[in-house]
């Protein structure tokens, strides 16, 4: 990570910009997320914008396209190749259960699942393929995979050009922020579902 971290310390410009884009495009299309998080490069180009070495729209509209042409990516490889992938290199790089996991929570969420996969680095991995793998028309997944880069990418990029020289708290900010968030919603969820099965039991049955 220091490696990293020094080498992107020296990026200015257009390599910036490649950078911003290629990191958040390759985190679901070849797992890159589990080593490094997309955020990672986003907030630290929302950063360098904000020591007007690079342009903040232009950062933002890098992080957007390539957060949404990766999980395009992951999609595609999902649905065409998924089952395939998992049976001869389940346990190489992603266990079989993660990715049964994912699948469920795709099936039970459906394109709120996309939305809210973008928010924790293994969710962002795994969910795009795991969509394509459940067979869910590309017509749902796109406005959420919009609709989540979108909002994912450009709070990550303003975090880092509010944060300065602080953007690496930012980012373990981000992590935990996703994690807790989705956790709340879970148990909301659990919460609502408790309550209306409740509900139905005591309604008189005719």
């Amino acid at each position: 990570m220091s490696f990293i971290t020094h080498l992107m310390d020296s990026l200015r410009g257009w390599p910036l910009l490649a950078l911003v884009f290629l990191i958040p495009a390759l985190e679901a299309s070849v797992f890159l997320g589990f080593v490094f998080p997309g955020e990672t490069a986003v907030v630290f180009g929302g950063a360098v914008a904000g020591q007007h070495h690079a342009n903040l729209a232009a950062v933002a509209v890098a992080a957007v396209l390539g957060a949404v042409i990766g999980d395009t990516v992951g999609f595609v490889v999902g649905r065409r190749w998924g089952e395939w992938l998992v049976a001869h290199t389940a346990g190489r790089f992603v266990k079989a259960e993660n990715i049964a996991r994912a699948r469920s929570y795709v099936a039970r969420r459906g394109g709120r699942a996309v939305f809210l996969g973008r928010w924790t680095a293994v969710l962002r991995a795994l969910v795009p393929g795991a969509a394509g793998m459940a067979g869910m028309r590309y017509s749902l997944f796109l406005p959420w995979n919009v609709a989540g880069g979108t909002v994912w990418a450009v709070a990550c990029a303003y975090a880092g050009w509010a944060a300065g020289a602080s953007w690496d708290h930012v980012v373990k900010i981000i992590n935990r922020a996703g994690l807790v968030g989705i956790a709340a919603i879970v148990v909301l969820v659990v919460a609502v579902v408790v309550v209306r099965r409740r509900r139905e039991r005591r309604l008189p049955t005719a």
